[in-house]
């Protein structure tokens, strides 16, 4: 008997979580549906896609697994990123100006180079190691609450 894809979640088939899907044919349909106007990107699994150079301009991104995602020096500059799974995602070089990244998972990312300019990182468990490497936190809201000045 042949396998059934399994689906979780609601919406149009490129956005739902499909089981033996590779990440590169979502990431490809991501990437279509973006430069088509689309910007709600909620709840896929990117775990580990590779986006290097990506433009994602305002997407929302929000509840993404982005998990060891490769997402070096691409622009996410305004993008939201609620409670997104960053841990261990390669964001080196990445803008993320103005991100929404509140309680997002930055576990072991890494963020050398990253402009994390008036970007929300409250509720995160980045650590002052990570936010150290950034190219700028300038206005950023830091996980305590407090803003950087």
């Amino acid at each position: 008997m042949p396998a059934r894809s399994q689906h979780k979640g609601s919406g149009p088939p490129w956005t739902r979580v499909q089981k033996g899907v590779s990440n590169q044919v979502k990431v490809r349909d991501l990437l279509r549906q973006y430069r088509a106007g689309e910007r709600d990107f909620t709840l896929l699994s990117l775990r580990q896609a590779l986006l290097s150079g990506v433009d994602l301009f305002e997407a929302n991104l929000s509840g993404t697994d982005l998990s060891e995602a490769d997402l070096t020096d691409g622009n996410l500059m305004g993008a939201r990123l609620r409670r997104a799974d960053l841990s261990r995602a390669r964001l080196c070089g990445t803008n993320l100006s103005g991100a929404d990244l509140g309680m997002a998972d930055l576990h072991q990312a890494d963020l050398r180079g990253a402009d994390l300019s008036y970007a929300n990182l409250e509720q995160t468990n980045a650590t002052s190691e990570q936010l150290a490497q950034a190219k700028t936190l300038e206005g950023a809201i830091l996980p305590d609450g407090t803003t950087y000045e």
